[in-house]
Parts: structure tokens; sequence; C-alpha cells
């Protein structure tokens, strides 16, 4: 294939689209950049089909630490697993592509999406979904394309929409909105808003989607010079899983049954029901026809329950658990569920039960991120851990997989922007939910969870926050919107979109669509029952606990923060840490001292206000006419050392150690002694003079050894002129020179 390049504008930034000179042993492959951001996308289908009954897909987003100019952390020095900013990516270049495949396809595709340069201005995630629908094309892949990826961002200054935002505009942004799909419709969506309304959403979806249209029409121009240089892209014939109509209809007359088997609130007794008839109907295939037939049967026993659900909801308004289509779970609210963490919430509703927990951290403890986009880390972190019992199943259990990294960024995200800053609420914040038990919207399950946890560890949210999912169902020209999906409707039904806030607006959202005809009016009355069940959960919720707690539990650090002048910092920290070791082993506090001069000091039981104090004592410079009481150190004969504060010592000179005349300071004092002493003087290189205060009475016989003396040389005879001693003579004796 000869190498076709295609550059165009669109939005003010600069795209460019690339083939047949990189990776052409794949399929397909594009190399895609916006600015000097670069991926290189690839595509490869298996020759064979595989024995499967579901489409094998495999989507890869490999970061490179060379695209950034960076090698990498750790011993090896070789990027390792992905970074959960890759996983995401992965995700969201999958979601769009997914459903454009053909049913029954069961080749195994993999997309490699790999950044050769990152730019640190624009970003490579939504480019690359782009990237993958050019590789398909042009590899012949058939799929329902071209598809595109957008981030949509809003300039809060103007209020206008902003197409694929640099990192400076997405930091001036207040909405952060991710779209995926074709011209027509869009199939995955996820968002981080600052509180925005349902109307302005929907506005921004809107503008995603014109936007998504005009980069389709860009790729349908390269395609063309693909053409041109090429010849026409001849899509590969494939072998697809067709429906057998025998077996369709030996399943299908089953329909009353399934119907009736699926009529039960209970997840585990339906499913327990739902797979015995299923059993029941596979039996009646001789095994010759089980084994002619051995895809065609398991996709139409799935077809029968699918058919079965979503014809109930659309033709009686009921659904599989007895629920009306805007009717929500029971709920269960618990906060401070755990004894001794620093702060804990249980949410359950209906069969979906979270435990979220909260712990809070110095700041030194935020997450550092090794990526290739530019940012250092973060303070606030969510965790959601899916294991297999909170289904019935069993499974390994160890690194967490996609959809739970996926799930806990939504619920991360839904809280950041409440989330106090750090001059507000100096901490780092970890919140661990913990699934129990699962029956759809675990991640909104996480999103409530985690706000009661944070509201019992007394984090002084902005305002609380609760999700919902929302499912659709279009059936036979009808169409449902439900309020609160179980996992059969998110399983079975056309759509999962999952809306999270406050009683001010939106902060977050994620949606997978595998419905065409989704509307503008669809996604206003999705968003306006979600807004409904958001409050009701929410009200739920402040009937149990109606504000943060105003301070933070005993067992969580109280952290104070100092700030000493830059030139103390070596004061405090001593030589080789020798001073702030010696604070923290005395006291049991963590002190983190910052270039700036702020010093976070964390401790429990009044472990940080002792440390406080010896810190402020370091720094401290005593002043004329402050009294102390000090501790002797050290004594010379000219007075004694005092400690007035660690580090700070002044003179007590001789003549004020007492009241009248002292002939040594070891009459009066000892190393050790405690002495009350006021500043008398501080000169200009910072040496203090001190009085002593309540000055005792000299002893007595101190002093006399002078007196003596002088009475002595007073009383004794003078010498007469030539008088030198010794020999009477009165001259010099002679000096002995030996040769």
């Amino acid at each position: 294939m000869a190498k076709v390049t295609h550059e165009f504008d669109l939005y003010g930034k600069h795209y460019r689209l690339e083939t047949g000179e990189l990776a052409k042993q794949a399929t397909g492959a594009c190399v895609v950049s916006c600015g000097e951001s670069t991926v290189n996308v690839t595509v490869v289908v298996s020759k064979e089909r595989k024995n499967y009954d579901f489409f094998p897909l495999t989507v890869d987003f490999i970061e490179k630490m060379y695209a950034v100019g960076r090698i990498p952390g750790g011993y090896l020095k070789r990027e390792a697993r992905p970074s959960e900013k890759a996983t995401l990516t992965a995700r969201m270049i999958d979601r769009p592509i997914r459903p454009s495949f053909p049913d029954g396809f069961r080749n195994e595709v993999q997309i490699v999406a790999m950044p050769l340069v990152a730019d640190q201005v624009n970003s490579v995630d939504t480019i690359s979904i782009m990237g993958a629908s050019a590789a398909l094309t042009v590899g012949g892949v058939p799929f329902e394309g071209p598809l595109a990826g957008v981030r949509i961002g809003r300039d809060v200054e103007t209020g206008e929409f902003i197409v694929n935002p640099t990192y400076e505009e997405r930091d001036a942004s207040d909405l952060d909105l991710e779209l995926g799909g074709s011209a027509t419709f869009i199939s995955m969506l996820e968002a981080g808003a600052k509180e925005i309304s349902e109307d302005d959403m929907l506005a921004a979806m809107a503008f995603g989607q014109e936007a998504i249209a005009a980069f389709c029409e860009e790729q349908k121009a390269f395609f063309a010079k693909v053409e041109a240089a090429n010849g026409p892209i001849a899509p590969r014939e494939y072998l697809l899983d067709e429906p057998v109509a025998e077996v369709h209809e030996r399943v299908f007359a089953h329909f009353d049954e399934m119907a009736a088997a699926l009529k039960d609130a209970d997840k585990l007794a339906r499913m327990g029901r739902v797979e015995a008839l299923k059993d029941a109907i596979r039996a009646e295939f001789s095994e010759e026809e089980q084994s002619l037939w051995d895809r065609a049967i398991p996709v139409e026993l799935k077809g029968l329950e699918k058919h079965a659900m979503r014809k109930m909801v659309v033709e009686t308004g009921e659904r599989v658990d007895g629920r009306a289509a805007t009717e929500i779970r029971p709920l269960m609210v618990k906060p401070n569920y755990l004894a001794r963490v620093h702060g804990s919430g249980l949410f359950q509703r209906g069969q979906t039960q979270v435990l979220s927990v909260a712990t809070l951290g110095m700041l030194n403890e935020w997450q550092r991120l090794d990526t290739i986009e530019p940012v250092d880390g973060k303070r606030y972190i969510h965790h959601y851990n899916f294991p297999p019992f909170c289904t019935g199943e069993t499974g390994r259990m160890g690194a967490p997989k996609r959809r739970e990294i996926g799930h806990g960024n939504l619920a991360e995200r839904a809280l950041l922007p409440v989330i106090p800053s750090e001059d507000e609420f100096p901490y780092t914040i970890r919140v661990v939910s913990e699934v129990m038990e699962s029956n759809g919207s675990s991640s909104m399950a996480s999103t409530c969870g985690s706000t009661l946890a944070l509201m019992d560890a007394g984090v002084p949210l902005a305002r609380p926050v609760s999700g919902v999912a929302m499912g659709l169902i279009q059936e036979e020209g009808k169409t449902v919107v439900l309020t609160d999906i179980q996992g059969i409707e998110d399983f079975l039904g056309d759509m999962d979109f999952k809306v999270c806030g406050t009683t001010k607006g939106i902060t977050a959202m994620q949606m997978d669509n595998k419905a065409t005809g989704l509307t503008p009016e669809i996604l206003r009355q999705a968003l306006h029952q979600a807004h409904e069940g958001r409050m009701f959960i929410l009200d739920a919720m402040l009937e149990q606990i109606p504000a943060p707690r105003e301070t933070t539990k005993d067992t969580a650090p109280s952290i104070i923060s100092l700030t000493i002048p830059t030139d103390k910092i070596r004061d405090v920290i001593g030589s080789g840490g020798k001073v702030i070791r010696g604070i923290q082993d005395d006291t049991g506090a963590t002190i983190d001292v910052q270039e700036d001069g702020t010093i976070f000091i964390a401790g429990t039981a009044g472990a940080g206000d002792e440390a406080a104090e010896r810190i402020r004592a370091i720094v401290k410079v005593p002043e004329v006419g402050e009294e102390y009481l000090g501790r002797v150190v050290n004594i010379q004969p000219f007075g004694a050392f005092i400690e007035l504060l660690p580090g700070k010592d002044g003179l007590l000179h001789v003549s004020r150690v007492a009241k009248g005349r002292v002939d040594k300071v070891e009459d009066v004092l000892s190393v050790g002694d405690e002495v009350r002493v006021q500043v008398l003087e501080v000169d200009e290189k910072g040496k203090i003079s001190l009085d002593r205060l309540d000055k005792p009475e000299a002893p007595a016989g101190s002093g006399r050894s002078h007196e003596h003396e002088g009475a002595e040389r007073r009383g004794r005879p003078s010498r007469r002129p030539g008088d030198r001693g010794g020999n009477g003579s009165g001259r010099q004796p002679r000096r002995r020179h030996e040769g």
C-alpha cells in the first residue's frame, strides 16, 4: 500500500491521518495526530473463527514513556502494567467500536493504540477512536463506520464549547465530556463536570454529536485518497454465525415459560429458574443436533431471554422484579458503619450493596502518577473492588480488572468537584468501595457510599453527591426509559446511562448505548428521570447524616499547618534529619516539611500539638523582656549558658547569677538546674544576654578568695628597690652559661 496522508483543520486545531508506512503487516494501520501528539493504531483480525458465543474483541492502549522524553521509573526501566489512565483510554476506544461489528462476527480482533508522541498540549485519548476507525476501514474490516471520538470542554468565562481542548483549556473548563460514536448517534459517553445543569449537558452532547460528524466526514476524505492511490478498499469476507431458523423456532416456542421464569425479584432465584429452563430447552435437542448447532443454540437461548424481558417492559410496563419504570429499589443507608476507621458508610439499593471506607492521611501521601499526561498525581483517590463473591461466584482475586478501574474512576470523578481544597482540608483522602453484593448499578452505589463515608469522616464536602443508573428498552417501535436498572436490564437492555450529581447540578456521567435511535428527546427524558431519582436517593441519605461531621474522628490524624521562615528549615530538620526524627520519635507525630516553609504535622491523641509546640520553639527568636524557665546546659568561668528553647541558648553572666559577688558560677548553679531568667539583650548576631529573676543571696564565703589575696598583698612588707629575694644581697644572681 502506498503512503497516503490527509491533513485538515477543525475547530481551531490541526489533525493528520496517515497510512501505508508503519505496521504494514497488520490487517489495518493508521497514524493519527492532533498538533504534535501522535498515535499509531493497528488492527489485526484472526484468519479463523473462534468457537465463542460472543464477539472476541481486545483493545490495548500501550503508553510509551519515550513519547514524553522520559525513562520509566522502577528497577527494570521498562514499561510494565498499564496505568489506570491507559486502561480507561482502552475502554474508551472499545465501547464505540464493539457494538459497530455485525452480529455473529466470531473472528478475534485486536486493536492496539500506541502513542508515539505526547506533546503535553493535546491529549492522545479521543483521537485514538478516530485512528481505530480509520485502521479498521483501510483494513477492509466490516463494521458500521466511520466512527470518531471528541472531548468537549466549556470556557467558564465565555460559556463557549471547545472541541478537543488542550490541557490548559481543560484547566479553565467546568466540563470534561468525552463522546464516541458515528455521524448519526452517540454510543459512548464519559463526563466529569462542576455541577452543571441538565440543559447545559444536553447542549454539550448535541454540540459533540455535530463535532463527531465533522470528523467522520474528514475520514471519508482520507479514505477517498487511499482508494485513489491504491485502488478500491475491498471489504474482506468473514464468515458470520447466521441464525438458524429451525433453532430459532424451537427455542422461541418457550416464550411464555421464559416470561414466567423471569418474574422474580430475587436475582439468584431468577437466574436459577432461567438456567433451569434453558437446560430443559437444550435437552430437547438431540446430541447430534447440539453438536451441529453448538453455536446457534446458546445464541438463541440468550435471544429468548432478552426478547421476553424487553417485551414484558414495553407491553405491560412491568419489570422482572415487579417495579414500575421510574421506581427505585428499596434503600438502606448506614453511615458510621465500622468502628475505628476514619469514616464509613453502607449503602444498599435492592440487591446491590456497597461498603465504602474513607481514610485520611498526610498530603505527602498523595498518589504520584507516572503517565504520558502532564499530571503529577492526585490527593483524592477512589478504589472500587468487585470480588467474585458479590455475585455468588468463585474466581481469581488480584489486580483490579478494567471494569473495576472504570467504575472506580466514575465514582471518583463524581465526588472530585465537591472535595475541599488543600487549604481548607490539608489531607490526602482515599475511599475504598467494597462491593458486597451486586445486581446492577454498583458504581452508583459506590458513589453514594463514598459520600456517606466522607461525611462520616468529617470531610467538609461542598455538597453531598448521589447517583443513579438509567436504562432504555426499544422494542417493537416502543421506547421505555428505566430508572435504577438492575443487572439483567443492563445486560439485555439498550442503554446503561449513569448520572451523578448534587442539588446544584451534574458532576459525572457515563453512558454505553446500543440503540441507534437515541434522540435528544429520549436523552432529555433520561436526564429528567435521573434527576428525580438522584434527589430521592439523596433525601434518604441525608435523613441518616444531614451534613459532614464537624470534626474528624479521634482515630483520624489531626493535621496542623505551620509556616516558618525558609532559613529556619534546616534548624527544624537538623543535621542528617536528627532534630525532626527526634521530634517524631518522641511524640509519635508525622511531620512533612515543604520547601516554602510550610509544615504539616499529623498525629493522634495530642501528638500533633506536642510536635507543633516543639517546632514553634525551635524557630522562635527570643525577644527583649521575655521571661523563660530555662535549663543550665554549660558553665564557664564568665557565666552559665541557659537553654531557653530547643537550640536557643542565652548567657547568664557570673555577675547576674546571685545577689552579691560570686567567685565561681558552680557555687550557685550546676548543669541541669532550672532557672527563671529574662532576656536583657539580643545583639545583631543573635547572641542573647540574660538576667536571673529571683536571684538568691550569694553563698557565704563566695568571693572571699579575692578579698583575702588583696589583704595579704596589702599586709606584706614591701621590697626595697633592688630586692629580688632569695639571697638577701639585693644583687641579681649571675646566670651560668654552659658551653
